[in-house]
């Protein structure tokens, strides 16, 4: 664990420790080429290519984060490195929802003074943001958060039919999931904390 000042960020301390991952990051589609198997829509022959080739990407994409150049200014880095803000999310899967959300169709920039007089921004895609809160709480892969601030409204008939278990997990995400591209109050503040703001979609001139 390394614990370090940033001078230009109000003498905020960032403590840092080994990068979290999830075990099951990339999966998804290794289990999808199975399904198909299973379903006859391909060969075993074809799924093995391109399981592969799944295992092969996410073995280069390892390699890239583990690289120094890939860890400066990068806000996946410092979310999944930093302690305090993967123990949020593993205690809450409302946090963590607001933190995939919040990345959504969100451009950052670091709260230093050369990225933003550089105008250098940090952007991430829907299923990027999904893996990056699944490698924060050390489970599951982009498929578990992706599209997760999209859901329908019940009806009364929809809502009184489902069992009680399905009732509670609705309501849950109703009162706490927010769309993507929502920023929360509390997201920004520890993004904040982190060093990163958000870049307004029309800043003044």
């Amino acid at each position: 664990m390394v614990i370090s000042v940033n001078p230009i960020s109000h003498g905020k301390i960032q403590t840092y420790f080994k990068m979290n991952t999830s075990p099951d990051r990339g999966s998804f589609h290794i289990e999808c080429e199975l399904k198909r198997v299973e379903e006859g829509d391909k060969t075993p022959e074809e799924a093995e290519e391109m399981i592969e080739f799944y295992k092969s990407w996410e073995e280069r994409r390892r390699e890239h984060e583990a690289t120094d150049e890939w860890k400066v200014d990068n806000m996946e880095y410092d979310l999944r490195s930093t302690k305090w803000i993967c123990d949020k999310a593993k205690a809450s899967e409302a946090y963590a929802q607001n933190i995939y959300a919040a990345i959504c169709n969100n451009e950052f920039t670091k709260n230093d003074v050369w990225p933003l007089l550089q105008g250098k921004t940090w952007s991430a895609s829907w299923r990027s943001a999904g893996g990056i809160v699944a490698n924060m709480v050390e489970e599951g892969d982009y498929i578990d958060w992706y599209c997760s601030g999209i859901h329908n409204d019940w009806t009364d008939e929809e809502f009184t039919n489902s069992t009680k278990e399905q009732q509670e997990r609705y309501l849950y995400m109703k009162n706490n999931f927010v769309g993507e591209s929502v920023v929360t109050d509390e997201i920004r503040e520890d993004l904040l904390k982190l060093g990163w703001i958000v870049v307004p979609e029309n800043p003044k001139e």
